[in-house]
């Protein structure tokens, strides 16, 4: 199903405004401006990054009374577990708190939910768990927000709970001893889009600065820092949270420090993932190659596994843990592609995907770590909501489905209109996680299909392709794609620009690569110009753009191709269509 092609407006004197009072290229202040960046002030801020922009931590909501708590805990030699989460932020945060502990000699441990057995955030049943294995303190990281029994519960049993978080805020907070979270509604802070490993950070910067009664750190305490950037910008990039503000400044200077700050775990998996002798790394080199590997630990049930790689300071252990997480990451990709395969045969055979609202499936077994990735390429290749099932073949427990939104539909409202039949639901407008008795699938459907249909019509479920710019073939160089990369990090609120060029034909014959021919490579003419494209994961468009003689639009990201030192100018292709 083509994407519907939104060239964006430009404002001509607005550019021309940024241009001069910035000192940027025009290429530049036309994304600024399509940014919503204008003011000279805003521009300066956006390009600078520096470190200076972090805002003093203890400004987040909470730090000091945290602060407080975990030193008197410290100095009373009390137990401390650091309680995490299951995904790449969750096991960042977990990391970097854990490691600023250390530093600070507290009696500190850990512990990670396994996603399989335990589920999401705290439970009561793991809290009494740590409390017999001596916990004197709990700090939560990425999770706890949401928790009211749970907290309520610890301290039933005396055990003080101190809880950093970035999700979404209830109408009643946990009677936790201190909360540190950007979005409290009493304690207004001016950015609240920090994920969990951010938090984190910025709780990890007080302990250091009250530690040594000083804003100014000693050596020792500025390289942890380092290392907790590095670890914080993992967490950004792949909990998806905005590339703006602080979000912004820790992603720009981690990257930059993973390869020296990194430990000898990290520094293993950079080269399982294939990015350890890229001269710089990007945010991209972060979300596609380092987080999936990281993640696919919690998905498979294992993310103590990739805290202890975060952590792990022993060169073999390291390297053994990367092997190890490459290897999962390897399974998860294939049990990932299996559900894909068989969720795509099911809704061929039995659904019309073209005129059907949404799409809820339902196969056996299906793994539950991985159904949700499966639900989101579907919703991706089909552009409908999607709902994916998984059964239990045995019947001793109920269905578990992952659900993924797609052209804007409020994925949690739908749901919500079919709650009837559902056991019970969590989530947010784009991803939602739910479990149902299996005889209730077919009437959550047509209850589902009909909140979509109330949102939105399928004549309307066509994903617009927002287009920065038309541009020439000949004009993609290496000089202009590096003019570009000044808006970076690239993420979440600020995609990488994306561009058109119209009337363009294929030099030669389009090929397949990768496993089972998944990605293409082509070679694009425009006159007398010439570029290399790839189109990752499109392998079936070969059969579409053979014909020698035919004229194509492609809609397409800009990016420098570093092949043994030599640089080159290339498009990573995303949509096409027949020139009109």
């Amino acid at each position: 199903m083509s994407l519907r092609w939104n060239l964006r407006a430009h404002d001509a004197q607005l550019i021309q405004e940024i241009e001069r009072h910035s000192n940027v290229s025009p290429v530049v202040a036309q994304l600024l401006s399509l940014r919503g960046i204008t003011r000279p002030a805003d521009v300066n801020l956006f390009l600078e990054t520096k470190m200076t922009g972090l805002r003093p931590p203890q400004e987040l909501p909470g730090v000091i009374a945290a602060v407080e708590i975990i030193f008197a805990a410290i100095e009373a030699k009390q137990k401390i577990f650091v309680y995490g989460d299951y995904d790449a932020d969750g096991m960042t945060s977990t990391a970097i708190l854990y490691l600023c502990l250390q530093l600070m000699n507290a009696d500190v441990g850990y512990f990670v939910p396994n996603r399989l057995d335990d589920g999401y955030g705290l439970s009561s049943e793991n809290l009494s768990k740590l409390k017999q294995r001596g916990a004197e303190l709990i700090i939560t990281v990425d999770c706890g927000i949401a928790s009211v029994a749970e907290v309520e519960h610890a301290n039933e049993i005396g055990l003080p709970v101190i809880i950093t978080d970035h999700h979404h805020v209830g109408n009643i907070l946990p009677s936790a001893a201190a909360i540190v979270h950007p979005g409290l509604p009493s304690d207004p802070y001016p950015f609240a889009g920090l994920c969990g490993a951010g938090v984190a950070f910025k709780l990890a910067w007080a302990l250091c600065q009250h530690k040594c009664g000083s804003p100014k750190l000693p050596e020792s305490l500025r390289n942890f820092l380092f290392r907790a950037t590095s670890l914080a910008a993992i967490g950004t990039v792949c909990d998806v949270v905005p590339l703006l503000d602080e979000n912004r400044i820790i992603v720009h200077h981690g990257v930059r420090c993973l390869k020296t700050f990194a430990n000898p775990g990290l520094k293993h998996l950079m080269v399982y993932a294939k990015i350890a002798d890229k001269p710089a790394l990007n945010s991209g080199d972060v979300g596609f190659m380092l987080g999936p590997r990281l993640n696919a630990a919690g998905r498979l049930g294992q993310a103590q596994l990739g805290v202890e790689l975060l952590i792990c300071d022993d060169e073999e252990r390291g390297q053994k843990l990367a092997a190890y997480l490459d290897e999962l990451n390897k399974n998860r990709d294939s049990l990932d592609r299996k559900i894909l395969k068989s969720a795509k045969k099911l809704i061929e055979e039995d659904f019309d995907p073209e005129n059907d609202p949404a799409l809820v499936v339902a196969e056996k077994d299906w793994h539950l770590g991985v159904i949700g990735i499966a639900a989101g390429r579907v919703a991706q290749l089909y552009h409908r909501p999607t709902v994916l099932f998984s059964i239990d073949p045995l019947g001793n427990r109920p269905a578990v489905g992952s659900a993924r939104s797609a052209c804007g539909v409020n994925l949690y409202d739908a749901i919500s209109g079919a709650s009837k039949h559902v056991i019970k639901f969590g989530g947010h407008s784009a991803a939602a996680g739910l479990s149902i008795d299996p005889a209730n699938i077919d009437a959550f459907r047509e209850d589902f299909f009909q909140n979509v249909i109330d949102q939105v019509s399928v004549g309307e479920l066509i994903p617009d392709l927002d287009i920065d710019a038309e541009a020439l073939i000949g004009q993609i160089t290496v000089s202009m794609i590096n003019d570009l990369e000044k808006l970076a990090p690239f993420g979440q609120s600020n995609p990488r620009p994306v561009l058109c060029a119209t009337d363009v034909k294929l030099a030669e014959q389009p090929k397949t690569m990768g496993t089972d021919g998944r990605h293409l490579s082509l070679r694009l003419r425009q006159n007398d110009a010439y570029i290399r494209a790839v189109a990752f994961g499109k392998g079936e468009w070969a059969e579409s753009l053979k014909d020698p003689n035919a004229s194509f639009d492609f809609a397409f990201e800009p990016m420098i191709n570093d092949f043994r030192g030599r640089k080159s100018a290339e498009v990573k292709l995303i949509d096409f269509r027949p020139t009109a």
